[in-house]
């Protein structure tokens, strides 16, 4: 109890933190296997499709589908987190989680089936809940650190989400990656009830309709916050460009690659995922702007390698490492910044700022395909490319107004 009530006091000061490695490192598990429910479904259009007698055309909704009720639980669910007790938010998410993914798994039509994938694309926010409360546990000395790391599990999570579904699927059929990842959530949930402090929270006073508007009221009243989004926006534009068009050369001649060997890329994303959780010490440090403005140029750069994907491979492969690392560099220094802004509006700063990150992923998954139909890799390069230099200027434009 003597324990419990000193954590509580802690989370309240703000001046030590109350995450354990052992809890971060749970905090990242949830998030990657959360977040991952949203990607499982790429590899498996075609044998959901004839499972369902689904036109060809039309079984891209799901992708569709899920991406847009994700930003639906950005916008109503992730602001909650400033009301209610987010562990209690969290542990609720998974537990609807667990259930929906058994439903899906189950599902005998594809009205369940796309019921029950738009379920999952708005508790899949639940990732962003979690971010925002790995922030009110940690010390405004390491929270830069802590954030990076746990976000780094939500990027691991989505880039190696399509070579397990594949893996999975090749096994037991697509229906044992709902299974299976329903399984996994479940025990996660358990370790998480048994790990997170039960400590009580000071909830916003604003009843859910006026909470849902300050969200708004958040981009006029914080410069920080619209500016670190505008920049958001065009650097996950430039991550999904290439993400979202890269089995298209790779899998036509004259490589004509596996869908596996294909989703192995993603590794080569970890790589610099895992590096990147770097850049949450040094905005502790105070040199988040410097750590920003060496990002985007290793961005800008990547584009030279990856264009190369017809000529070498291992260029591809480095252009992948200096992409993700760049981005989530950003992405890390980003939040570290915003989540420091208002202590009591933490899950409302993090629902307006994703809000930025679903419209540059939709933007660069939409112009990506039509670039490549039109003009090839090299103007699916071009347009990435593109994304990164005006995010690039933007932040030099902006830096002297947020420093």
């Amino acid at each position: 109890m003597k324990h419990k009530d000193t954590e509580a006091n802690l989370l309240t000061s703000g001046a030590e933190s109350v995450i354990t490695p052992y809890r971060k490192v749970l905090l990242a598990i949830a998030c990657g296997l959360a977040v991952a429910n949203i990607y499982y479904a790429h590899p498996l259009l075609d044998s959901i499709a004839n499972d369902f007698h689904i036109h060809p055309s039309t079984i891209g909704m799901v992708i569709t589908v899920t991406q847009v009720f994700y930003a639906v639980g950005l916008i109503f669910l992730v602001p909650l987190g400033d009301l209610i007790n987010p562990r209690r938010l969290i542990l609720s998410q998974m537990v609807l989680m667990c259930a929906t993914l058994v439903v899906i798994g189950f599902s005998s039509s594809e009205i369940i089936f796309f019921f029950g994938i738009a379920v999952v694309g708005v508790l899949a926010t639940i990732t962003q809940t979690i971010v925002a409360y790995a922030s009110t546990l940690s010390s405004p000395s390491e929270r830069g650190s802590i954030v990076g790391f746990v976000t780094s599990g939500i990027v691991i999570g989505i880039l190696l989400a399509r070579t397990i579904s594949g893996i999975i699927a090749d096994l037991g059929g697509w229906r044992a990656v709902y299974f299976t990842s329903a399984v996994l959530m479940f025990l996660i949930a358990i370790l998480l009830s048994q790990k997170l402090p039960n400590t009580t929270y000071k909830q916003s006073p604003l009843p859910y309709p006026k909470l849902l508007r300050s969200v708004l009221l958040l981009f006029a009243e914080e410069k920080i916050l619209l500016i670190r989004g505008i920049l958001a926006l065009f650097i996950f534009a430039a991550f999904s460009t290439l993400w979202t068009s890269l089995v298209m050369p790779l899998s036509a001649p004259p490589h004509s690659l596996s869908h596996t060997i294909i989703g192995a890329f993603g590794i080569a994303g970890v790589a610099g995922a895992i590096a990147a959780a770097k850049a949450g010490q040094l905005a502790d440090r105070g040199l988040g702007q410097r750590t920003t403005g060496i990002a985007l140029l290793l961005l800008v750069s990547s584009w030279v390698f990856i264009d190369l994907l017809n000529y070498s491979l291992f260029a591809l492969v480095i252009g992948i490492i200096l992409l993700d690392l760049a981005i989530q560099a950003v992405h890390v220094t980003n939040q570290s910044f915003i989540l420091a802004l208002r202590p009591e509006a933490r899950s409302r700063l993090t629902a307006a700022y994703m809000t930025f990150y679903s419209i540059g992923s939709a933007l660069g998954s939409i112009s990506s395909t039509t670039m490549y139909d039109k003009f090839g890799w090299d103007g699916v390069c071009l347009l990435g490319a593109s994304f990164s230099i005006i995010a690039l200027l933007f932040w030099m434009i902006t830096r002297k107004s947020t420093e």
